[in-house]
């Protein structure tokens, strides 16, 4: 074969590191995006938090800023909030950002306060000492495990016992419940087949179930829904605390399988606690005033914290009425490439190394970049959002309108997976209350005039419905359709049926009052 040549044009995508970066950033929720800040903190050293103010969490937040010099480090000032004020703005194109030197990110937010019917802000960010952030009112409270540990102190117990009932409370679950049996805790705790070792830890179990279940709170130690009731019902006949006759037949009702008690069937309930339809009914309210789950104020408070990305206020009034957008100030990081070294990386140049460090530094600029364009792409993705669902933040989730993805997309010239990493795990808080982005999309159901009706608003609709409904003839999921029909949305009983079932709203048979 001769050897030869030959030209061949191709075209292919190629994801450089910056722009995986990029990707990877986008995705992040908030708490794991502060994860990878201090985590890139910590491993590359030409990056700082800025300290021209005090920073007000361990990632220092830029407050109204200094315009940027002209020095060879010059920062960066992109905006933080935006307004808009017509179905122009989102279009607009967005000004290309002058990276240069140490490239520090300078944000400008508007750092005011909610309007006079909005919710107060999740953030604390007044000086008043007297309030408590969240998240540090989480950290203090303690934990279901160390608050019976504290009380088992006060028992007088012998070594074993004490053992015992340390072994039950390390055992149970976050809300209070005993999952395992004894046998099966004591044969996993013995590890041997000796029958006798097993016997004598489920009898000394057994006791310290007994202590377990007198702590408080009332109901903890329970092995399942019917015993946690009542426990705490003995709780309150101890303590003297209501009508002896009730609590006696919630007792009752107590020990009967908990499905007559979901179906609110009165009289067989009646008879099988011997009691009156009046005394059955006040002892079915009582035993709805218990707590299902005893550990529940002990949960960790910290990993159910939410903070909104997004801050979206209320402006005017009536037809001036509009919705101003702004990030959340208090969760974005304040960082910039750190002077010193830097200025050492350029007075050193050609010496060992040098190459090394000079890629450290340009990854701490790609670091900042991306995260400021995550930011940007955010408040775009959201002032589009607002603009859209405009109703919504007026009138509430019945005037939803059906939104897609792709609407979204195709408005800021984004593809469709970028607004899907967008909107996951990024929340917006407003008047209305504070929604994970991706709740303001919702499929359309048709309509008579030809429209779509939003998945959203056909929901709330049903909720409406149920809760006006006669709890002696509840609606059936054939019988909403119908109603949903005379609204002129076009929705069959399968479709109702699964909508209820996302509502958590039992069926008919079991909404009944009989």
């Amino acid at each position: 074969m001769k050897p030869s040549l030959s030209l061949r044009v191709s075209q292919h995508l190629a994801l450089t590191p910056q722009l995986q970066q990029s990707i990877r950033l986008l995705q992040l929720s908030t708490l794991e995006l502060a994860q990878e800040v201090e985590q890139m903190l910590g491993d590359n050293p030409f990056l700082e938090v800025a300290q021209d103010e005090a920073p007000r969490e361990e990632f220092g937040i830029a407050q109204a800023d200094a315009p940027a010099s002209a020095d060879e480090d010059a920062s960066y000032s992109g905006a933080a909030s935006a307004e808009p004020a017509s179905a122009e703005a989102p279009n607009e194109p967005e000004p290309s950002p002058d990276w240069e030197g140490d490239g520090t990110v300078e944000m400008a937010p508007d750092d005011g306060e909610w309007g006079g019917d909005a919710p107060a802000r999740t953030g604390s960010s007044s000086g008043d000492g007297d309030e408590v952030d969240a998240t540090e009112l989480a950290r203090s409270h303690e934990s279901l495990t160390d608050h019976l540990h504290r009380q088992a102190l006060s028992l007088r117990l012998s070594e074993v016992d004490c053992a015992a009932l340390r072994f039950l409370i390390e055992s149970l679950n976050d809300d209070g419940y005993l999952d395992e049996p004894l046998e099966s805790l004591a044969q996993s705790l013995a590890g041997t087949e000796d029958p006798e070792q097993v016997d004598e830890l489920v009898h000394r179990f057994t006791v310290a179930l007994g202590l377990l279940q007198s702590l408080e709170p009332a109901g903890v130690g329970a092995r399942n829904l019917a015993e946690c009731l009542a426990l705490q019902l003995r709780a309150m006949d101890q303590d003297e605390e209501g009508d002896p006759a009730v609590i006696q037949a919630a007792l009752a009702i107590c020990r009967q399988p908990l499905e007559l008690l979901a179906k609110r069937d009165v009289r067989r309930l009646a008879q099988a606690a011997g009691s009156s339809e009046d005394v059955t009914r006040a002892a079915m309210a009582l035993i709805a005033r218990l707590e299902p789950r005893p550990g529940r104020r002990f949960a960790d408070v910290d990993r159910n914290i939410i903070v909104p990305d997004v801050i979206v206020r209320k402006t005017g009034r009536g037809a001036q009425q509009r919705f101003s957008v702004q990030l959340n100030p208090d969760v974005m990081p304040r960082l910039r490439v750190h002077d010193i070294y830097a200025g050492a990386l350029r007075g050193g140049r050609g010496s060992e190394g040098h190459q090394a460090l000079q890629q450290r530094l340009q990854e701490a600029r790609w670091f900042i970049k991306n995260i400021q364009q995550r930011f940007d792409t955010i408040l775009r993705v959201s002032t589009a959002i607002v603009e859209r669902q405009k109703n919504f933040f007026v009138h509430g989730e019945l005037a939803m309108r059906p939104l897609v993805l792709r609407d979204i997309a195709d408005e800021l010239g984004l593809h469709e997976s970028t607004i899907s990493r967008v909107t996951t795990a990024k929340y917006m808080a407003t008047p209305q209350g504070t929604f994970e982005l991706k709740y303001f999309f919702g499929s359309g159901l048709g309509t008579e005039t030809g429209g779509n009706a939003s998945s959203t608003a056909v929901r709330a609709l049903i909720k409406q419905f149920v809760a006006a409904e006669n709890p002696h003839k509840p609606l059936s999921d054939s019988q909403i359709a119908d109603m949903l029909k005379e609204q002129g949305i076009e929705c069959a009983r399968r479709t109702v049926a699964k909508y209820r079932e996302a509502l958590k709203i039992a069926p008919a048979n079991l909404r009944k009052a009989l």
